[in-house]
C-alpha cells in the first residue's frame, strides 16, 4: 500500500470533491451518486444509503478488497451482489455497507471514478437515440455508452464488455454518467468537461402559487415538496406529457415509485388516492404542480426535484425508453435496495424525532 500520508491526503481530496458534487441537485441528488478511489488492492468507496454532500462532516467512505470482489465478478458469483462480504473489517470504522454499484467502480481500472446521476446527461441516456445526439458533443472523449443494466452486478458485467476499450467516459442508458482517470483532480476536470459539453437549456415552466395545491391538499397527509423547482414535471405539459409515459431511471422508481400518479381534471389529492387504491409518495396534478406524502423521505423529495429537471430538458419530440415492468421488479424487489431504503426511512425517523 502507498505512504499513508500520501493515500490519505488524496482520500481527503476525494471526500472534498465529493461534497461539492453532493451538493449540486443537477449532479447529484439524496444517496444517490458515488465516489471512489483505489488504493493498491483496496477500494476505497461511498458507503450505500449515504449522501456525497456529507462527505466532509460524516465517515461515508467503505474500503473494499478488489481482488475477490473482481473474481466473483468475472465468475458471475451471487456473492458480486453482496460487496459487504468483501470489506476490509479493519478498516471499517463506520460498520456501513459500501455502496451498490461497487463492483461497477471495482472493474473500472482507473484510480479515481466519479458516477453521479447528472440531469443533463440523464435527459439524453433516456433517449432511445442517445448514441447518436451525445457522439458529437464527446467527440474526441474515450467514451462509450452502456445498454440499460441495472445497477450492481448486471450493470457491471455490461460495463465490462468495455474494458478493451478502457473509457474514460461512460454515458449509462436510463441511469446517468460515470468518469474516471488516474487522479482525483484529472476526474473532476472531466467530470466538469462532460457536464458542459452535454448541458442543455431547460424550458421554462409557468409561474404557479401554492395556495391551490394546499387546498387539494386537504384532508389527506400530503405537503408541499421542499424544492419548488419540483413543480414544474406537473406545470410544464411537455414534462407532464413524459411523466405520463412511466419511469425512465432506477432511482425513480426506487424513492417514488413506479411511474408517476398524475390527477385527472377536477380531482384533488384525496380523489386521486380513491381511485388508485393506494397513496403514492408524490402526486401531479397538471398546471397547478406536485404534491408530497407526509412521510417522504428527503431522498424523495430529492428525486422529485430531478425528475423535474430531467423532464425539462428532454425535447417534446424526443424518443424516450421508459424502463420495462421486469426492470421494475429487479429495482424493487432486491435486498440491495431494501437496505437502502430502510437506512433512508430510518435517517428521516431520526430528523423528525
Amino acid at each position: 500500500m502507498p505512504e499513508a500520508a500520501g493515500w490519505q491526503a488524496e482520500l481527503e481530496q476525494l471526500k472534498a470533491v465529493s461534497a461539492r458534487i453532493g451538493c449540486d441537485p443537477l449532479l447529484t441528488q439524496g444517496a444517490g451518486g458515488n465516489t471512489s478511489l483505489k488504493v493498491g488492492g483496496t477500494l476505497w468507496i461511498k458507503a450505500s444509503g449515504t449522501w456525497l454532500a456529507h462527505a466532509l462532516t460524516r465517515d461515508i467512505m467503505v474500503p473494499v478488497e478488489m481482488a475477490p470482489l473482481i473474481a466473483a465478478v468475472e465468475a458471475v458469483d451471487p456473492a458480486a451482489e453482496q460487496a459487504h462480504q468483501f470489506t476490509v473489517t479493519a478498516l471499517n470504522g463506520s460498520g456501513l455497507r459500501p455502496s451498490i454499484e461497487t463492483t461497477v467502480h471495482a472493474l473500472m481500472p482507473q484510480r479515481v471514478v466519479l458516477h453521479v446521476h447528472c440531469v443533463d446527461t440523464i435527459a439524453f441516456a433516456v433517449r432511445s437515440d442517445c448514441t447518436e445526439q451525445v457522439g458529437p458533443r464527446l467527440a474526441g472523449l474515450n467514451w462509450a455508452h452502456v445498454p440499460y443494466a441495472r445497477p450492481g452486478l448486471p450493470l457491471a458485467l455490461a460495463i465490462a464488455e468495455h474494458r478493451g476499450q478502457r473509457p474514460d467516459v461512460l454515458i449509462l442508458a436510463n441511469h446517468g454518467l460515470a468518469v474516471a482517470a488516474e487522479t482525483v483532480d484529472a476526474a473532476e476536470v472531466l467530470l466538469d468537461d462532460v457536464k458542459a459539453r452535454l448541458r442543455i437549456a431547460p424550458r421554462v415552466s409557468p409561474e404557479m402559487r401554492t395556495d391551490g395545491l394546499v387546498l387539494l391538499a386537504a384532508g389527506t397527509d400530503y405537503r408541499l415538496p421542499q424544492s419548488e423547482a419540483a413543480h414544474a414535471a406537473a406545470t410544464d405539459p411537455v414534462s407532464t406529457a413524459f411523466a405520463a409515459k412511466g419511469s425512465l431511471y432506477p432511482d425513480h422508481v426506487i424513492f417514488l415509485g413506479a411511474g408517476s400518479a398524475i390527477a385527472k381534471d377536477g380531482e384533488n389529492a384525496a380523489g386521486v388516492i380513491a381511485r388508485l387504491g393506494m397513496s403514492p409518495v408524490s402526486l401531479l396534478f397538471p398546471g397547478a404542480g406536485i404534491l408530497m406524502r407526509e412521510d417522504a423521505t428527503p431522498g424523495a423529495d430529492a428525486m422529485a426535484r430531478c425528475l423535474a429537471d430531467v423532464l425539462a430538458r428532454v425535447p417534446g419530440n424526443a424518443p424516450v425508453r421508459v424502463l420495462t415492468a421486469a426492470e421494475h421488479l429487479q429495482l424493487t424487489d432486491w435486498d440491495a435496495e431494501k437496505y437502502r431504503q430502510d437506512l433512508a426511512r430510518k435517517a428521516a425517523a431520526k430528523k423528525i424525532a
